[in-house]
């Protein structure tokens, strides 16, 4: 490998194509981090997109650098575990009986990184519905919850 092939960027289409993907996850993590942010929640509108820039990279990276499917399979094994560890840094267990904070957070940080690796993989619309619907969920069935 030459000096040229580490230092280059890459053509128009591939170009484009890359800096789409890692703009789409950053702002799809932004949807579910803002209404974290909103929520008053530990985890916000920064750490949802950078754990769905994160795992974009992830994704993208093997995939640019041609590696293969069964390669790009076990990255995304360790994506999702990896991100499972910091979901569970979010749970908090309170002193009162049965009384746990924060899971809601983990689980939105762990659909976060799926949803990046997703857009990093090429599934912009499948990525995007399921961001969608993790706001509904989030934000519009809020209102349902009892206080």
């Amino acid at each position: 490998m030459q000096v040229e092939d580490i230092l280059s960027v890459p053509n128009g289409p591939q170009l484009i194509r890359v800096v789409t993907r890692v703009l789409v996850a950053a702002l799809l993590g932004a949807l579910l981090g803002w209404e974290r942010q909103r929520a008053g929640k530990s985890a916000g509108l920064r750490t949802h997109m950078l754990v769905a820039l994160g795992a974009a990279l992830f994704v993208l990276f093997p995939a640019e650098a041609g590696m293969s499917i069964a390669d790009l399979s076990r990255v995304i094994q360790g994506v999702a575990t990896g991100i499972g560890f910091i979901g569970a840094g979010t749970i908090l267990k309170r002193a009162e009986a049965e009384h746990v904070e924060g899971l809601t957070t983990a689980a939105s940080i762990w659909l976060t990184g799926a949803i990046g690796m997703a857009v990093g993989a090429g599934q912009v619309w499948l990525s995007a519905l399921c961001a969608i619907s993790a706001w509904v969920i989030l934000f519009g069935l809020a209102k349902l919850e009892p206080r």
